[in-house]
């Protein structure tokens, strides 16, 4: 007998209130690790109180933030395809760590859903490694904030939500 792999479903936090009010925001690869991982290029602060802070930001805003982390490129991706599934989510906002500039496939799963994704970064990625300064997801998405630390998250949300509320 062959067993079919399922992907993840997206967890839903909370009930939207109306629809296209939920922004996901996907965390890629060693991004579990903020506040212990080079916190002279990361910051100190760790990913539940990142997290905690774009919840509360979206509250602001009148929506529904949900974050979710994985190291794992095809659950990233699956997480993208689930989004598009549901009627409530306003777009993404993705932080693809190393898989920015590496990664075809979640090039491809952004182009493919038809919602907004922004790409954002904590650090100034232009100025680091040569190799960090390529992103291969940045064509599929409407625009990149990097550089801000934390603030490129919240940053990332505002202008998801501008972009919709100008389209």
């Amino acid at each position: 007998m062959t067993t079919r792999k399922v992907p993840p479903r997206l967890p839903t936090r909370a009930l939207a209130r109306r629809a296209a009010d939920v922004v996901v925001v996907l965390h890629g690869p060693n991004l579990n690790l903020l506040g212990t991982r080079e916190p002279e290029i990361y910051g100190h602060e760790t990913l539940p109180q990142l997290d905690a802070k774009l919840v509360s930001l979206g509250r602001e805003l009148g929506l529904t933030v949900e974050c979710l982390q994985s190291s794992h490129e095809g659950v990233l991706v699956d997480w993208l395809h689930a989004a598009a599934q549901r009627s409530d989510v306003l777009g993404v906002v993705l932080n693809a760590g190393a898989y920015t500039h590496t990664s075809l496939a979640l090039h491809d799963a952004i182009a493919g859903i038809r919602l907004p994704c922004v790409e954002v970064h904590l650090s100034n990625v232009a100025a680091r490694e040569e190799i960090r300064r390529t992103s291969l997801i940045a064509p599929a998405c409407i625009g990149t904030i990097s550089g801000f630390g934390a603030d490129s998250y919240a940053l990332g949300i505002r202008a998801l939500v501008g972009y919709r509320a100008r389209a």
